[in-house]
């Protein structure tokens, strides 16, 4: 008797189809904002860990003030002129704090850090808004020690409370855009050391040709127009005007459109510093992460 074997019934493979599941886009804005937060804090707690980086942040200005209000100011008008410089120290000390950006940036550049952040999912902008975002917190952190110190060798706010916010909101908006030329210097920088240099050598001219210490109306034709439009003078001047701090008898006064308007001026021109550095700090990024 022959015995048939029976093949066993192939089992059934039953497929299951899952519905995907829905991941919340998050808008463009807000992922630029949470990077840039992410990256800011990075920055500053980096800055916390080397407080050498906030000694100098802070003690270079406290240096200036006490210089120009004690050594160079009994010589241009004691106490008024003390009340006239605190403005000027203010703007100055904001526009060399760019040179935190630049080394910043040059240094995270030569360790891979911008390397690494490339390869993240996050926002290209974040980067460098993360890292102008921190040197906006130093900045604001070295405005109230010189605000202290300011009140400490006689400086007053002469002015109402909304004024005297209005005045710091112009100082930090200046602050803001001069992060993002100092965030284009170094990325163009091939080095740190370059970078230290390239940082600061031009702003020595372009805060001292300006009446950031002194009347513009003194120097001579040519710097004195260069002076008369410096986005340093127009911040310096907005200051004062919002501080409602008045200037040394011998000091002539201002004539002109941006001395005229240096309120709106100094606005106009921290927004076209931005127009044109953000842009061009961005395209560079771009080329250094290739």
């Amino acid at each position: 008797m022959s015995t048939v074997e029976l093949a066993p019934e192939p089992s059934e493979t039953v497929v299951v189809h899952e519905d995907p599941v829905a991941v919340p886009s998050i808008p463009a804005p807000v992922r630029v904002f949470r990077d840039s937060a992410v990256v800011a804090y990075r920055n500053l707690v980096t800055i916390l860990r080397v407080p050498t980086l906030l000694v100098t942040a802070t003690v270079q200005p406290l240096m200036f003030v006490f210089l120009f209000a004690y050594i160079f100011g009994a010589s241009l008008g004691g106490d008024q002129y003390r009340e006239f410089l605190l403005a000027g120290i203010f703007t100055q000390t904001v526009a060399f704090n760019a040179a935190f950006t630049t080394v910043g940036l040059a240094n995270d550049l030569q360790k891979g850090i911008i390397d690494r952040m490339r390869t993240l999912p996050m926002s290209r902008l974040a980067v460098l808004m993360g890292r102008t975002l921190s040197d906006l917190v130093v900045n604001i952190l070295s405005l109230a020690v010189m605000v202290g110190c300011g009140y400490l060798v006689g400086w007053r706010i002469n002015g109402g409370i909304l004024d005297a916010v209005a005045a710091f909101a112009v100082i930090l908006l200046f602050a803001f855009a001069m992060s993002w030329v100092g965030a284009l210097t170094g990325l163009v920088s091939p080095s740190v050391e370059v970078a230290q240099s390239a940082g600061l050598i031009w702003m020595f001219p372009l805060t001292f040709i300006s009446s950031a210490f002194i009347s513009a109306e003194t120097l001579p034709g040519p710097l004195r127009a260069v002076a008369e439009w410096n986005p340093i003078t127009a911040v310096s001047a907005a200051g004062r005007k919002l501080f409602v701090n008045g200037s040394p008898p011998s000091f002539k006064t201002p004539h002109g459109w941006p001395a005229d308007h240096c309120v709106e001026y100094s606005i106009i021109c921290s927004l076209v510093i931005l127009a044109i550095a953000m842009p061009l700090a961005l395209v560079q990024y771009r080329k250094v992460s290739r």
